[in-house]
């Protein structure tokens, strides 16, 4: 050891002399680690893209198996024409139940936790379909599954809350918008890929490996949520105790919208409008076949039409139209086009497959200006802070009348014939028209007030 001005100096060989190297070099790789974490963090950050891709392939399944399920249960299982189609409204039915149940765990857990468990849920729900299907001996193995991946994936409420995490009030209804596409593209991708694979037989029968398919997507889902999606809620920022309520339907925020005239004509409007829909829906493919003689591609090919015709429309054609002319305006016109469209249902089977193709077509422009339409007239309508509450009693409304519509289009359809879920439908429209008076009313009181 040398004695020098400032102190001892150590041997750079010895002992204290390495320890203390050490010690200064730890900070250097805490430091290293911390930016790999960093950097690991920042390659996994919320976005909206990433939550698009989950909903995205959560609907392209569905969208595989839902137009053929009711003709499975029909013509596997010897059902009636409606409990073919209360598959769906079981469904639709376990979704608005549990809806607000996944919406407040995620509030307490986080978003990611829920989608993990639901995508997860979701492929054993679509592996016990295809093997009810394929070797079960009673329908009560597909109402079973359909429950259960109703119960699963109710997670738009979830990936909704999601996207409002990640996005400014500003940039919001971009990011809802975004639901509405993966909507779109799982309609229609997936009945053409459905149709194809429909016609595959296993055991005899057809319509399990659709199925099968549907869940090989949510494993590849499952896989994306667990590995790309990033949590959206900090732990700082969670509800230490159950804020929304277990109720599917808000009764208070139900009261102020429906004593708002102009509210409630517009929620009514869409409860018709989705009512008349999903009667056609879930029907659709029995009438395809009974009436018409089309395999399951032929039908799959034709819901594609009908889901790339919407969505022309509401990606090409509805801005031009919004600007020159107010939703008043506009809903009248869709909902009498969708009106004119189920009359021409009605009556394809008489004038043969032109009118069918054309009436498919014409539903489709109709639905394309309404949907977006009917939905941005009840959001203007409440005040700022009635948004989320308004919006959704609209939704509650529209999951209601998806568990109505396709019960009463089996109902008739096995009753009254194959043209009875068109003329309900037809008639569903009528009322909506009448009740978009309403809506002109209230245009034309807020007209003379300004």
């Amino acid at each position: 050891m040398r004695l020098g001005a400032t102190g001892p100096e150590r041997e750079p060989g010895s002992v204290r002399a390495r320890a203390e190297v050490c010690t200064l070099q730890r900070p250097s790789f805490n430091a290293d680690r911390t930016m790999t974490q960093s950097r690991a963090s920042s390659m996994r950050r919320p976005s909206l893209g990433a939550i698009f891709l989950t909903v995205f392939l959560d609907l392209l399944g569905f969208g595989l198996v839902i137009p053929f399920l009711a003709e499975e249960a029909r013509d596997n299982f010897h059902t009636t024409a409606l409990v073919g189609t209360l598959l769906s409204a079981v469904y639709s039915l376990m979704q608005f139940l549990f809806v607000p149940v996944w919406g407040r765990l995620s509030d307490r857990v986080g978003r990611r936790p829920v989608l993990v468990w639901s995508v997860a849920a979701n492929v054993l729900t679509m592996l016990g379909l295809g093997l009810g299907i394929a070797y079960g001996n009673h329908v009560g193995w597909l109402f079973a599954a359909r429950m259960f991946g109703g119960i699963a994936t109710a997670n738009l409420g979830t990936a909704s809350a999601y996207i409002a995490d990640v996005t400014k009030p500003e940039e919001r209804a971009r990011g809802m918008g975004m639901i509405g596409m993966a909507f779109g593209l799982g309609f229609v991708l997936g009945p053409g890929f459905g149709g194809v694979l429909a016609k595959i037989t296993i055991n005899g029968h057809t319509g399990a490996v659709t199925c099968f398919a549907a869940a090989a997507l949510g494993v590849i889902n499952f896989v994306w949520v667990l590995l790309g999606l990033a949590e959206s809620l900090p732990k700082e920022k969670r509800a230490a105790k159950p804020v929304r309520s277990l109720s599917p339907l808000n009764v208070e925020a139900a009261k102020r919208a429906f004593g708002d005239n102009s509210i409630f004509a517009g929620i009514l409007v869409n409860f018709l409008i989705v009512f008349s829909f999903t009667n056609m829906e879930q029907t659709f493919r029995y009438y395809n076949k009974d009436v018409f003689w089309m395999d399951q591609l032929q039908s799959g090919l034709l819901l594609a039409a009908i889901g790339v015709t919407a969505a022309l429309v509401q990606g090409g054609l509805m801005r031009p139209l919004t600007k020159r002319y107010s939703e008043p305006t506009l809903i009248p016109v869709g909902v009498m086009v969708q009106a004119v469209a189920f009359f021409g249902l009605v009556f394809a089977p008489s004038a043969g497959k032109g009118l069918l193709y054309a009436s498919s077509l014409l539903l489709a422009v109709g639905n394309g200006i309404t949907q977006p339409t009917v939905s941005s007239y009840v959001s203007r309508r409440a005040s700022a802070t009635e948004q989320g509450a308004i919006l959704g009693t609209n939704q509650s409304a529209a999951s209601l009348a998806r568990v109505i519509g396709p019960a009463c289009g089996g109902f008739v359809y096995g009753a009254y014939g194959p043209r009875s879920p068109y003329i309900t439908a037809t008639i569903g429209m009528l009322i909506a028209l009448t009740c978009t008076i309403a809506l002109a009313r209230d245009q034309k009181t807020s007209t003379q007030m300004s």
